[in-house]
């Protein structure tokens, strides 16, 4: 959510940024919105004069003199004042659902663009291998390996879930360990296991809800499954005020992610990319608003280092102001090459949020002991996404005998297994 004041003080600020996202929004009714609010804010004015009137058709009836048409003003005043105060709730309640659908500020380096295709390439690292056959899909690898099974996981619950398998299984959890080790003992991140279900508060901290209820799962309870760990790991210093001298505060945390996947239908819906259940570990950052552009970088290079250590080519975009989600203010997707599918395909989006999250979580802090609060900048991203990465190895690594060969970082956590072979399911 963004500053209100920025309404009166700055609006072209806003439009201009709704204007570089390419985003239909009616800012004019949310000015309106708050000038009426403004407005109405003067029924204290109102109360005052009836309190005042009350205090001296007392001190009248008191001396025993006639108070009937000053009753007649404070009557009057009652039923303006209930009329006004009714108005205000009604558009104080209008005007915060429509800050709550106002997507952030974007970041002065964002690129500009409509869509995917206006997105910049930064840079690019590794080379990709060089096949002396034709290198097949990931599903199609797990399947014929025997460690992804679509098949019984649909059958157990729906389409666009997926099981692993034996070394498919051993292979995501071997990844997770990796990443989790590598963030928390070379970069220094704290690692936290989080609950799995999140409050409907939690979800409207990180801007999941309202605008993207249709995309998360509900339980009966009024409790939602974390879509990614940045919707519990930013609601941990939720209502708190935080020391400034702390700051940067870094966390990371393996969560499993559920997405409806609303309005995705037919978007790479084979394999591992795009399902209803994944695994992720995820990277966050409380920090001081000075600090905001150099700890992004730093996060994306961490997450950089994962893809660097399974030697998987992958490269940079800086994502367009018309590709850019409702929540952040700068965001860099690192795109890992598959070379079954031909393409590159994201494995991890990073962005940077300002005090939009944290305005919705109420997260402040001191910038000294002295000083007033003011709201933290709040930044995450994936560090890496689990299946994506799995297929990733699958069609790099793969081999001419259709097997896949394990990374040579990954072993130790795989009992020193230097390859997957085919098996077959009972």
């Amino acid at each position: 959510m963004i500053d209100r004041a920025l309404l009166r003080d700055n609006p072209d600020l806003i439009r201009a940024s709704l204007a570089r996202r390419h985003y239909d929004y009616d800012l004019d009714a949310l000015i309106a919105l708050e000038a009426r609010r403004r407005e109405l804010l003067q029924v204290e004015n109102l109360r005052a004069r009836r309190n005042e009137l009350s205090k001296q058709i007392g001190q009248i009836m008191r001396a025993g003199g006639d108070a009937s048409e000053m009753r007649a003003q404070v009557h009057a005043l009652n039923e303006q004042i209930a009329a006004q105060e009714q108005e205000l709730e009604e558009v104080e309640a209008r005007f915060q659902e429509m800050m709550a659908t106002l997507p952030n500020l974007l970041h002065p380096d964002v690129p500009e663009g409509a869509g995917e295709e206006d997105n910049v390439e930064l840079y690019r690292w590794g080379e990709p291998r060089r096949f002396d056959f034709e290198p097949k899909p990931h599903w199609e690898l797990g399947e014929r390996l025997g460690i992804l099974d679509t098949e019984r996981a649909a059958k157990m619950a729906q389409a666009r879930f997926v099981m692993d398998v034996g070394p498919g299984a051993a292979l995501e959890r071997a990844l997770i360990n990796l990443m989790l080790d590598t963030h928390t003992r070379k970069h220094g991140y704290i690692e936290v296991l989080p609950p799995f279900l999140n409050n409907e508060r939690a979800a409207f901290g990180i801007g999941a809800l309202p605008k993207f209820e249709a995309d998360l799962f509900k339980t009966r309870e009024g409790l939602y499954l974390v879509p990614t760990a940045e919707m519990p790991l930013t609601n941990i210093h939720q209502d708190e005020i935080l020391d400034g001298a702390q700051l940067p505060l870094c966390y990371t945390a393996y969560t499993p992610c559920f997405r409806s996947e609303a309005g995705a239908a037919g978007r790479e819906s084979r394999g591992l990319i795009r399902v209803h259940q994944f695994h992720k570990v995820e990277l966050m950052k409380y920090v001081r608003p000075e600090q905001a552009d150099a700890e992004l970088e730093k996060l994306v290079k961490n997450a950089e280092v994962i893809l660097q250590m399974l030697e998987i080519p992958y490269r940079r975009m800086a994502l367009c102001g018309g590709d850019m989600g409702f929540q952040p203010r700068q965001t860099f997707d690192l795109e890992a090459w598959m070379p079954g599918m031909g393409k590159y395909v994201e494995i991890s989006s990073c962005s940077q949020y300002g005090d939009f999250q944290a305005r919705r979580a109420g997260i402040r802090y001191r910038p000294t002991p002295e000083s007033k609060p003011e709201y933290v900048h709040t930044m995450n991203g994936s560090g890496l996404a689990c299946g994506r990465t799995l297929a990733a190895i699958l069609e790099n690594y793969q081999t001419k005998e259709g097997t896949v060969v394990i990374p040579e970082v990954l072993r130790p956590y795989m009992g020193g297994l230097p390859e997957i072979l085919p098996r077959n399911l009972p």
